[in-house]
């Protein structure tokens, strides 16, 4: 069953602020998101590519022997589409996440064994070895370099969500000044907007006003009343809400880790031997286009990587 999911995001909107770690992009959200139809079904098939021997080869012989790749994904409670949430029976996993994970595990030749935990538990996981690989929208830090590895597939972006007409175009400090800004208190959104205003101030530009609201639902009916100018969050709920809602527009995205490129990777203990093998099962896919239908599916072709990188730099240290 395919259907259209019209649910208005709630508190945990800005709880998931801080979870991905992405340079200024001036241009709005290029994928046309308003033609997008999610498949909020338990059935749906995930989307996967061929077994390449060479790669599976790659793998350590325990993994390659156990025939799985064991995945943890910090989406319990429900979730976050499209990132990783319940379908519509209520216990089922979907998502990019989880589309990634069944893509990656099927050119390594393994088979896909998710589950789902809260963020916290989930690093615990991959501490204990209760969970080989992370999946679960994990930006890139220098700090959590010190005890992961990463395969890069994500660009992390923020979005600038606006009122849908709004002829608003955000590329940078200047086109936030004397603005009124939602942002979720303590995200790296919120870093973001503190430093851009200090950028103002230093050029003789009024900086925002920064405007908190505890749930996503109080943020959207101030933007539609136009008592804020625009929202700040992770990019991938904000395409799914544009695409769902049809009231806001993306008006301009920013790296979470400005002002370096941030990138979402797959997280896997340091040192274990697996980081090659997800690197270039990921670049597999992208190869032969598998990839592309994965961000395709769920509207994030903006976040798109040309090739997944081994432990890139991520956000800096504070």
């Amino acid at each position: 069953m395919r259907k259209r999911w019209s649910l208005v995001l709630g508190v945990v909107l800005l709880a998931a602020a801080a979870c991905a770690d992405p340079q200024t992009e001036p241009a709005a959200n290029s994928g046309d998101t308003s033609a997008v139809a999610f498949d909020t079904s338990a059935d749906q098939k995930h989307i996967t590519s061929a077994k390449v021997d060479s790669i599976a080869a790659e793998l350590p012989a325990s993994v390659r022997e156990s025939g799985k790749l064991v995945i943890g994904n910090g989406s319990a409670g429900g979730g976050l589409p499209p990132l990783g949430f319940t379908a519509d029976d209520n216990k089922t996993p979907i998502g990019v996440e989880i589309d990634v994970a069944y893509l990656v595990a099927s050119v390594l030749g393994l088979t896909a064994e998710i589950d789902t935990t809260s963020w916290e538990n989930l690093f615990l996981g991959l501490d204990s070895g209760k969970y080989q690989v992370g999946i679960s929208n994990i930006g890139v830090s220098e700090l959590r370099k010190e005890k992961y590895d990463f395969a890069t597939y994500r660009l992390g972006l923020h979005a600038f969500e606006a009122k849908l007409g709004s002829g608003l175009k955000i590329s940078g400090p200047a086109d936030i000044s004397g603005k009124n800004v939602a942002v979720g208190s303590g995200t790296l959104q919120e870093a973001i907007l503190v430093d851009w205003n200090k950028q103002n101030v230093a050029a003789g530009r009024k900086p925002a006003n920064l405007k908190y609201y505890q749930q996503a639902a109080d943020t959207y009916l101030a933007l539609q009343s136009g008592r804020i100018d625009v929202y700040l969050g992770p990019n991938p709920n904000a395409s799914y809400h544009v695409a769902t809602q049809h009231k806001t527009e993306i008006v301009g995205t920013v790296s979470s880790s400005y002002p370096v490129q941030g990138l979402v990777g797959i997280t896997t203990k340091k040192g274990n031997g697996l980081v090659k093998p997800l690197a270039d099962a990921l670049n597999a896919a992208i190869a032969d286009g598998s990839y592309a239908k994965v961000l395709a599916k769920w509207g994030l072709q903006d976040e798109a990587v040309p090739k997944s990188l081994i432990n890139p730099p991520g956000l800096p240290k504070k």
